[in-house]
């Protein structure tokens, strides 16, 4: 039985305000609920590995869930981060500091980690995924056009992939092109599967 006939026993419950998860899912023709917005201060130890950011603060935001699961409800909450040189790049704060995200990416690989959890009223799984990606360097006005025409303030990286600096600046990807999108939806569609049985 295909996912989309599995899940009509269930409500997926989407816990992101993010419009490409939602994209993604929707293409992959995963039916979900949205769930309302709701505070998350996202927030993770220093002392955790750059690697695991990701994936902690997707269980970090499914246990800061408002409501109570109902039996057939699963709640899918994410986070993606960017890790250059040891150090998790998130949102840019301002203009000033997308533009400095983007310097630190000119010319080398960083990797894109999304971590996901799905929990229902009795189960939980996480799990991350990992993409690299090597941008060729980017001329200062490039990354300031890039900047002040599109939209990087919401993206970790200070970047989209499916943006102008996707298309112009990226050499190449190892890995999910989705994931660096914000969603791992191959392997969100597996897991999925495998979590309802």
């Amino acid at each position: 039985m295909l996912l989309h006939d599995k899940l009509k026993n269930y409500r997926l419950i989407l816990a992101s305000q993010s419009p490409r998860r939602r994209q993604l899912l929707a293409d992959a023709g995963i039916e979900y609920s949205l769930a309302p917005r709701f505070e998350c201060e996202e927030l993770y130890p220093e002392s955790l590995p750059a690697v695991e950011v990701a994936e902690y603060l997707s269980r970090l935001k499914s246990e800061a869930y408002p409501a109570p699961l109902a039996d057939g409800d699963i709640l899918l909450t994410a986070d993606t981060v960017v890790v250059a040189g040891g150090e998790v790049l998130g949102k840019p704060t301002d203009r000033a500091d997308a533009i400095a995200i983007i310097e630190k990416l000119s010319g080398k690989e960083h990797e894109v980690i999304t971590g996901v959890t799905l929990r229902s009223a009795d189960a939980v799984k996480s799990f991350s995924s990992h993409s690299k990606v090597h941008f060729r360097t980017l001329s200062q006005e490039e990354i300031e056009y890039y900047v002040d025409t599109y939209s990087p303030m919401d993206k970790a990286g200070a970047y989209g992939i499916q943006e102008w600096i996707g298309y112009v600046g990226i050499e190449g990807i190892e890995g999910s092109f989705y994931n660096v999108m914000g969603l791992p939806i191959q392997r969100v569609y597996c897991e999925l599967d495998s979590f309802i049985g």
